[in-house]
């Protein structure tokens, strides 16, 4: 997940809170509202952000205390909705104070006098490929660390130490928190996020296919590292395996990740460690929405610069010879090569909610 224009820290600390909370081919909105007890290096005392697919639609911080769009086609609300930007303005400047308030409770509550600390929200839902209700959460965290994750289906808390337990309790002895959660989490936040889907279309539901290729690197003990990588491809869901001899290997195999590129589309890469005797035995399989069928990558071994230059004698003396006949004439040859680019307050009819952050811990 990237943050634009927000520090390494905040990055971190968002990655602790999305731990598992991606889908393999789901539709996402998610939010995510951080306070820290020292703002410093452009890192504001209070933010919010709002995803949709993984990507950056809304924003807001306690320096400039606006909500704002972050992409083109989330404006499209205002034609709806013209009060929509003050709305969710109002909605934010008030949880960046409770944000404040509960940062203090749960440094007191951990007895801590001073120091960097952070309190988190993270609260989303998802939709399936066909439109049927996907996963509904929110969970809690302090100092990058679990608090608390909601349980829509029990309308309970889980508390990740003794110190939460005494927000669970006290939320817990208000059933009307956890119903209001639920309502949003199958209702509102569901509503919303069909709403920004169908703004984004053209961009959000695209297909991009991937672009692969197979690079060779040395490895130890006489092993040898193959990696596969596929480039710009959307949406980010993506099958890369490594087949031997046609069947799936997984012996050897690490490294894998995805990760975006600044144009909004993808990358990624497997790698393996195989014994050299048997690099024809080897085929990176990769598998995506925007593919007719499977790209399927070998390794290639590079042209050595010897049988180049034979090879390039070659073309050129035959090129002679046929011009040669025709016309007599000198021709001048010029190669060029290519490089590859790869290249909480429920509001708006229920469509919004303030994260859980209009209630003291």
């Amino acid at each position: 997940m990237r943050l634009l224009g927000a520090p390494a820290f905040l990055l971190g600390a968002l990655s602790l809170l999305l731990g598992g909370c991606e889908g393999s081919s789901s539709h996402s909105l998610q939010y995510f509202l951080t306070a820290v007890s020292e703002p410093n290096q452009g890192l504001p005392q209070f933010i919010t952000v709002g995803y949709v697919e993984g990507h950056l639609f809304s924003q807001y911080d306690s320096v400039t205390r606006r909500k704002q769009p972050r992409v083109p086609w989330i404006k499209k609300v205002e034609e709806e909705d013209p009060h929509y930007w003050d709305r969710e303005t109002q909605i934010s400047q008030n949880n960046e104070q409770v944000f404040r308030r509960n940062l203090e409770i749960a440094r007191n509550r951990y007895n801590q006098s001073g120091g960097f600390h952070t309190w988190q929200t993270m609260y989303g839902c998802e939709l399936t490929e066909d439109g049927s209700p996907g996963r509904g959460y929110s969970q809690l965290a302090y100092d990058g660390r679990d608090y608390l994750s909601f349980d829509k289906e029990t309308l309970t808390w889980t508390a990740a130490d003794s110190k939460a337990q005494i927000t669970k309790e006290k939320w817990e002895k208000e059933p009307a928190i956890g119903q209001r959660w639920k309502a949003f989490l199958e209702g509102g936040c569901l509503e919303e996020l069909q709403r920004f889907l169908d703004y984004g279309r053209e961009s959000l539901l695209r297909r991009d296919p991937p672009v692969g290729k197979v690079t060779q690197e040395k490895g130890y003990d006489d092993r040898e590292t193959f990696v596969c990588q596929a480039y710009g491809f959307y949406p980010k869901e993506i099958d890369v395996t490594w087949r031997k001899d046609g069947e799936v290997w997984q012996e050897g195999t690490f490294h894998r990740s995805v990760a975006p590129y600044p144009d909004g589309t993808y990358h990624a890469w497997l790698s393996i460690e195989i014994d050299p005797k048997e690099r024809d035995q080897y085929r990176c399989h990769v598998d995506h929405a925007g593919l007719g069928e499977p790209l399927v990558l070998a390794w290639e071994a590079p042209v050595s610069a010897s049988n180049l230059g034979l090879v390039i004698g070659c073309v050129a003396v035959a090129l002679l010879l046929i011009i040669a006949g025709i016309s007599g004439a000198w021709v001048y040859i010029q190669n060029r090569q290519e490089g590859y680019k790869a290249a909480l307050t429920i509001d708006r009819s229920s469509s919004s909610y303030s994260g859980g952050s209009d209630i003291s811990i």
